[in-house]
């Protein structure tokens, strides 16, 4: 949109999209919208934050999965370092899991991709106004699926596993016994029912937990 037909004050955007063309065109349709403004686009994770600072958005559109940190820990860090930008999580894997890690990482807004753009802009609006904005069906599978029976040491001992690692691997990396690591895999494994610690890495995953 030409900046001559933009309203006053625009809503300044950060999106974070792995997928280049995702991005683009994210960026394209938004910019469309005669009150919004996208001013800085990331690839990763680890450079949300510091595009943050420097371009200071109104609103952070953050997808989870992204190369170095996800978007969920990315969302924590605005919420410490640029407390004034809401985050607003738009993803493709609509977890239960996710939601509720969303929401305790401050984030104002929790959508999946598949919904038309125009409904995203409404979103980006809302949250600037102080609202929260959630997919319904994700609400509902949200509240059905109940909380996260992990403790935040068994996320962690499942995903050091995830790239096939030795228990003497991940106790290495955590800094714990092995007879430790093999105490929180059985009870991870025991709480997701599964078989053995793959299964139980997938279940978690399938959830959104890790």
């Amino acid at each position: 949109m030409p900046r001559e037909h933009r309203a006053a004050k625009s809503i300044r955007v950060l999106l974070a999209e792995d997928q280049g063309m995702m991005r683009g065109a994210l960026a394209l349709l938004l910019g469309m919208e005669a009150d919004i403004e996208v001013v800085a686009q990331v690839a990763t994770g680890d450079a949300i934050v510091d595009a943050a600072l420097v371009h200071r958005p109104d609103v952070a559109l953050l997808d989870i999965e992204l190369p170095g940190m996800s978007g969920l820990d990315a969302a924590a860090e605005l919420r410490d370092q640029a407390p004034d930008c809401r985050v607003l999580i738009l993803t493709t894997f609509g977890r239960p899991g996710y939601l509720r890690r969303a929401m305790e990482a401050g984030a104002a807004g929790f959508l999946v991709k598949d919904g038309p753009v125009e409904e995203l802009a409404v979103s980006i609006r809302r949250v600037l106004t102080g609202e929260t904005v959630i997919d319904p069906a994700l609400a509902a599978a949200a509240l059905s699926a109940g909380p996260n029976p992990l403790t935040a040491r068994e996320c962690d001992v499942l995903k050091a596993s995830t790239d096939g690692a030795t228990v003497a691997d991940i106790a290495g990396r955590l800094h714990l016994s092995e007879s430790t690591v093999r105490n929180y895999l059985s009870s991870a494994i025991g709480k997701t029912g599964t078989r053995n610690r793959m299964e139980a890495v997938r279940a978690a995953r399938q959830q959104g937990w890790l």
